[in-house]
């Protein structure tokens, strides 16, 4: 198939699916009742207290999205989620319509779960945030979320949404008021560092490390600001 093609393909393929997609208003009441006790008995393996506040980590080279819950005063991690699909190559995104997928630090309030979602069900990490928005990257609406295809956004499978979706859920009814996501092009290691430091993007990433590295050696989740154009972690 011709590349010029592709886009316009899946452009139609998504739009059939918003159409012929059921609405159910009861979607996410029925994923959250069927997961809880599931979710629930997993946290208690791993000796987690239901409804705690969470940390989301998304690795975008190994399609990766960590859940991370706060057991006393540290994050612990629950479980690793395979990202089925996400649109664009390493790098952010830059403007409306460059099908990529951000980098960057994010939080989501419980006003961006979407529980009518086209794709099932959905939150939205908040690009842009200010350091988009410094730097002029224009667009919005980016998404983890069900199904399997997406342009510019994270899809993770309806099952697999569920269960997320759910947890982010519990953390918002007992009290967290929003909870950061963090998305990294790959783990930020000094290897993979050095794959990369040819890479145009190599001051953009080195700026995530230290982002990352905080989290890292710290288990807790930094304040994140902007100044003079560099994210800010304290």
């Amino acid at each position: 198939m011709k590349r010029h093609l592709i886009f316009p393909i899946l452009l139609i393929f998504l739009l059939i699916t918003y159409f012929l997609m059921a609405q159910d208003p009861k979607r996410a009441s029925k994923s959250i009742n069927h997961q809880t006790p599931i979710l629930k008995d997993q946290y208690k393996l791993k000796k987690l207290t239901w409804g705690s506040p969470i940390f989301i980590r998304i690795f975008k080279k190994s399609k990766e999205l960590e859940i991370w819950v706060k057991q006393k005063s540290k994050f612990k991690l629950f479980k690793k989620y395979p990202i089925y699909y996400f649109s664009g190559t390493l790098g952010p995104k830059l403007k409306e319509g460059d099908k990529q997928a951000p980098e960057g630090f994010y939080y989501v309030t419980e006003k961006k779960l979407n529980p009518k979602s086209r794709f099932h069900l959905s939150f939205n990490i908040g690009y842009p945030n200010s350091y988009d928005k410094h730097h002029e990257r224009t667009g919005n609406l980016i998404m983890v979320h069900g199904n399997k295809v997406s342009i510019g956004c994270f899809a993770m499978t309806d099952p697999l949404i569920e269960e997320i979706y759910t947890i982010a859920h519990s953390a918002f009814e007992n009290g967290q008021e929003y909870f950061r996501v963090h998305v990294f092009p790959f783990h930020m290691t000094k290897g993979n560092m050095n794959k990369y430091d040819k890479s145009k993007w190599i001051k953009f990433w080195e700026n995530l490390k230290v982002g990352y590295d905080y989290f890292e050696k710290k288990h807790l989740d930094p304040e994140v600001t902007v100044k003079d154009g560099v994210y800010v972690f304290e």
